[in-house]
């Protein structure tokens, strides 16, 4: 597992907001391929690197330049969690479209979609929470 840097923290709800189109595409329309899709981007963020999202990219490139500068930060391991946490409901969701089990496939991927709009619309990442409240069970 390789050490992301600290991450300014509009980029992550930048990628929210994208994956919030692609999970509402992906239930509008059924098409398990496109979920199946954003399960690898979730997956490479969890497993491999944040920089490895494709819509992180995207705001680095194209929309952080254009904002003011912050020495806000947010560190990446609860990030990475969250990625987690959404690679687990979009790859159920992808499995319940793909095998014909809608309901499966609709279900997981609306509870994914529910997060990434939370963190997307109100900067409340559900994911990072569930990581720092795991975290003080651990230490106590």
């Amino acid at each position: 597992m390789s050490v992301d840097p600290p991450v300014d923290p509009r980029g992550p709800r930048f990628s929210a907001w994208m994956t919030s189109l692609v999970l509402v595409l992906a239930m509008v329309t059924g098409v398990w391929q496109l979920l199946a899709a954003q399960t690898v981007i979730f997956a490479m963020c969890t497993f491999v690197s944040l920089r490895l999202n494709p819509y992180g990219q995207l705001y680095r490139a194209a929309v952080q330049p254009r904002l003011k500068p912050t020495t806000e930060r947010e560190e990446p391991a609860p990030l990475r969690f969250a990625q987690g946490v959404g690679f687990t409901f979009t790859l159920v969701g992808t499995i319940g479209y793909a095998s014909g089990l809608t309901t499966l496939g609709l279900v997981a991927t609306a509870v994914a979609l529910i997060a990434a709009l939370l963190n997307a619309a109100f900067g409340l990442c559900l994911g990072c929470e569930m990581y720092l409240l795991l975290r003080r069970f651990r230490a106590a």
